[in-house]
């Protein structure tokens, strides 16, 4: 028996399967890639899986079919195909051909027709074939030796059910063959096929697995039962003929088989790498051999050297020394330095090793004077990062003008990466291997040492050419978008001071940490016991398993929703059971207090410096597409704060002795920017007169004299007033506050009454962001949203939440950052002792020397409420403790 199997794929068909299996992605060209991505995934498991040798791809083209001769209503009622899919048609197709895969298409005629003709030879050739395609029409094809597979995706993960004729004949009872006039009969909604009216799936089955066609059926038509049936079919017999030959796939299509051609076979090659690089589908290049993508000498008009002497470095430091712009990057591997490589003209670029002769001390010392020379302009790609390394060598990097790391981010903050691969791609149209592609990852991972000499030496020496040559073009775009001042005068100076708030880190007490583990365990085991003697058992709480069998079958609590696995016990499921029996308010606690240990409690230990007793954590300016700044290693922005047991963790937070702490909290700066930029006079003139904007709110919204408003009302009020800076719906803020949809939408509606000019600012920027894709912040940071052109309503709903919200939270982002750049800079020329060492969303935390303390409270609120200049005063609450816990 041949080895060799035959993979026949239903193009259009895999392709709406993994359109709608994933969410909407795009590349950083803006487009669209998730039906592609999908495809893709589906094609290769299943080529495994199968054990393929030979493939073809089959896709419908616009002209109409043979079947439209006969019924010009055949697919009527189709919808179209959403535009953000039609776009990936194209692009498949190249990536197929890429890949040296065949593509079948036939005017007159249909992938499934195509399909059917290739699955017949290649069975009369003695082939075994599988047809992929979600479509059960393609039952009719199954034999012994050709197999149906239809896909079917969820949340990225692929699963296949398989039909051979005996299969098709256990699910419906019928053969292959016989389930063309099953289709005839039952007809087929989706492709507008009529049928007989009045005879369903159920009606259809059994007819036909007694008389085997329509034809026996007409003839034995007195017979049929129920009665309805039978006066059915016999007045509507030509239909029902028409609708089985409509139903009938071709199998003598005027397609030649010729196996040679369908050979599976380097797939994984240049131009697949290339296309798969620019589509931005870096899993998947993981598969190629380490081999593709290494023409990298020859892609750039730059000759790579390497150093390897005192001598030759001593040259080129002379040589770099004559000229006023050097482009580095310090290549590391594990935190340990490889080598510097740096370029300072467009013809040459050198890879300075740190290892064999040169040890990156002594190369530091030699490269001190260049980084430490203000008249050599430096461009880099990850300057905070090079800061914390040249610091440990004693060395101030002076006149960095330019970082394309964050100059990138600038221009899009919508992306997940932005290596010197991703530059060197976007900007410079040139495909390079990463570092990930290189080196591997994992246990896989090898060192850079590991390279051959050429391989080390292209590598390296490139990496400082693409940010030479890419920078220029970074700041030309950030200047045509208009973010010069932003890049410059906000994004840049932020490096420094974030880079001094990862220097500083702030202090933990492990003795008050540990007692606070310790109590918190307490809590958990007595909830523990609380929730087995509610239950009556003992089992695995944190097991969803075992907590939905006690919660939906010995407590016989109402199913909110099931999984494949049993029932969910989802938070969102908890939310909606609250009320219906104590244990669940126990199991949200329990959950909360266990991640809080976890992750903090037990969690913060492993970042504590065993020398300074303090946490550096690392903060993060290119993650969000806001702005916003973001902390990991560990998430210091994050601490649960809404359970008094969550604030209690602040209380191991500690200042230096001879230290305070001091806390800078803006009041309300999300709703204060909307009041400016929509300029609406009743918020301004309440904040301006400092009233309480929330009472303020209730009063308007639920017309009740302003001294008459309830703690109640006023909580309903912020909800509303917060909810209407995210965009908030109706439906999700009655969940909030419990209460009806009708009635939150009145809320809504109501505010907008009252504040107009709020309702026509949201609206303008919904509509400024669909005309021109994306939205701005007061200082022109800019966000795509392609979501807006979706052709989904979800979709397309978040992005318009996206286009209200962006402009205000962004702006404050923007306001943050100014404020943290100009306190840092006013310490730091005072001469103070004190320093900037967190910031969690709009607070500012400061570990001020007790001598400096008014100093400190003054320029804090100097700098924070003067940062911009709007409509409505900023406000700052200032406050004072010996704990972060102390301040809040």
């Amino acid at each position: 028996m041949s080895n060799e199997k035959v993979l026949l794929v239903d193009g259009n068909s895999i392709m709406n399967r993994a359109y709608y299996g994933l969410p909407l992605l795009s590349n950083s060209e803006g487009m669209y890639t998730n039906a592609v991505l999908g495809f893709i995934n589906i094609l290769l498991k299943v080529i495994k899986d199968e054990n393929a040798t030979h493939l073809g791809v089959a896709f419908d083209l616009k002209a109409p079919t043979f079947r439209h001769d006969k019924y010009k209503e055949y697919k009527g009622n189709r919808k179209g195909m959403p535009d953000e899919l039609r776009m990936q048609m194209p692009v498949i197709k190249e990536v197929l051909k890429a890949m040296n895969i065949n593509i079948y298409e036939m005017e007159g005629y249909e992938a499934d027709d195509i399909l059917g003709t290739l699955a017949h030879k290649a069975q009369e050739s003695g082939l075994d074939t599988t047809v992929l395609s979600g479509d059960r029409d393609l039952l009719q094809l199954a034999t012994d030796r050709v197999k149906i597979s239809i896909p079917k995706t969820k949340k990225g993960t692929t699963t296949v059910e398989n039909y051979f004729e005996k299969d098709v004949i256990d699910l419906y009872s019928v053969t292959p063959t016989e389930f063309i006039d099953l289709k005839g009969l039952m007809g087929d909604a989706s492709d507008n096929i009529p049928g007989v009216p009045g005879i369903g799936e159920k009606t259809a089955i059994k007819i036909i697995s007694k008389y085997h066609s329509i034809e026996e059926a007409y003839e034995n038509v007195d017979e049929l039962k129920p009665p309805r049936a039978s006066k059915n079919l016999k007045e509507n017999y030509d239909l029902a003929v028409l609708s089985k030959e409509l139903a009938t796939i071709c199998v003598d299509c005027n397609i030649d088989f010729e196996k040679d051609n369908m050979v599976i076979d380097d797939i994984f090659n240049e131009e697949t790498y290339k296309l798969f690089k620019n589509l931005e589908f870096k899993r998947l290049l993981e598969k190629f051999d380490s081999s593709i993508g290494d023409d990298e000498k020859s892609i750039l008009p730059v000759n790579y050297n390497s150093i390897d002497t005192k001598d030759e470095l001593k040259k080129l430091i002379s040589n770099i020394l004559g000229n006023k712009l050097l482009a580095y990057y310090i290549v590391t591997d594990n935190d340990k330095i490889i080598g510097v490589s740096v370029a300072y003209d467009k013809e040459n670029a050198y890879f300075i090793k740190c290892f064999n002769e040169l040890e990156s001390t002594y190369v530091f010392e030699q490269l001190k004077n260049i980084f430490e020379n203000k008249d050599i302009v430096k461009v880099t790609h990850g300057l905070k990062r090079d800061l914390h390394i040249l610091a440990k060598y004693n060395i101030k990097c002076e006149n960095v003008l330019f970082d394309t790391f964050v100059g990138a981010y600038t221009i899009n903050p919508t992306k997940d990466t932005y290596d010197i691969d991703d530059i060197a791609r976007e900007y410079l149209d040139i495909i390079m291997k990463s570092e990930e592609e290189l080196l591997g990852k994992g246990r896989n991972k090898i060192s850079y040492l590991n390279l051959s000499e050429e391989e080390l030496i292209n590598h390296c020496s490139m990496l400082s050419a693409i940010i030479f040559y890419s920078y220029d073009i970074i700041d030309n775009k950030i200047n045509e978008l208009d973010m010069h001042k932003l890049f410059y005068e906000i994004e840049m100076p932020l490096i420094y001071v974030l880079y001094d708030m990862e220097l500083y880190g702030i202090k933990v007490d492990s003795v008050l940490l540990n007692e606070y583990a310790e109590k918190l365990g307490k809590i958990i085991d007595l909830l523990e016991s609380e929730i087995y003697e509610l239950a009556g058992e003992t089992f695995n709480i944190k097991s969803p398993k075992q907590l939905g069998i006690i919660l939906f079958e010995k407590l016989e609590l109402p199913v909110i929703k099931k999984t494949k696995t049993g029932y969910s016990t989802a938070a969102e499921v908890l939310d909606k059971l609250k009320g219906e029996h104590p244990i669940i308010n126990k199991i949200s606690e329990y959950r909360q207090l266990t991640k809080l240990k976890s992750t903090y409690a037990d969690g913060l230990f492993d970042y504590i410096g065993k020398e300074d007793s303090r946490i550096h954590s690392t903060f993060k300016q290119t993650i969000t597409s806001t702005g916003r700044i973001s902390s990991i290693e560990p998430n210091l922005q994050n601490i649960p704060i809404k359970m008094e047991i969550g604030r209690e963790i602040r209380k191991v937070f500690v200042p230096e002795e001879d230290y305070v702490f001091i806390d800078a909290d803006y009041s309300q700066i999300e709703l204060r920017l909307l009041a400016h930029l929509a300029e609406d006079e009743t918020l301004i003139e309440a904040y301006n007169d400092h009233q309480d904007i929330h009472r303020l709110t209730a009063s308007q919204v639920f017309h009740i004299p302003f001294e008459e408003v309830t703690s109640l009302q006023r909580s309903n009020a912020k909800a509303v007033n917060f909810g209407i800076v995210y965009g908030i719906g109706a439906f999700s803020l009655g969940q909030d506050l419990h209460i009806s949809r009708k009635e939150a939408q009145e809320y809504i509606d109501n505010y907008f009454r009252k504040y107009p000019s709020v309702k026509i600012y949201l609206d303008n920027c919904i509509r400024y962001a669909k005309n021109r894709g994306y939205s701005l912040t007061m200082l022109n940071r800019r966000r795509p949203i392609p979501e807006l052109m979706s052709s989904n309503f979800m979709q397309r709903s978040f992005g318009e939440r996206i286009a209200m919200n962006t402009p205000i939270q962004g702006s404050a982002a923007d306001v943050i950052k100014i404020a943290m750049i100009n306190i840092s800079k006013r310490l730091k020329s005072e001469n103070l002792r004190s320093r900037l060492i967190l910031q969690i969303h709009d607070e500012l935390l400061i570990e001020a020397h007790r001598d400096e303390v008014d100093l400190v409270k003054k320029y804090l609120v100097e700098e924070m409420e003067n940062a911009v200049d709007i409509s409505v005063k900023l406000e700052v609450d200032v406050n004072m403790g010996m704990t972060w816990y102390d301040v809040k």
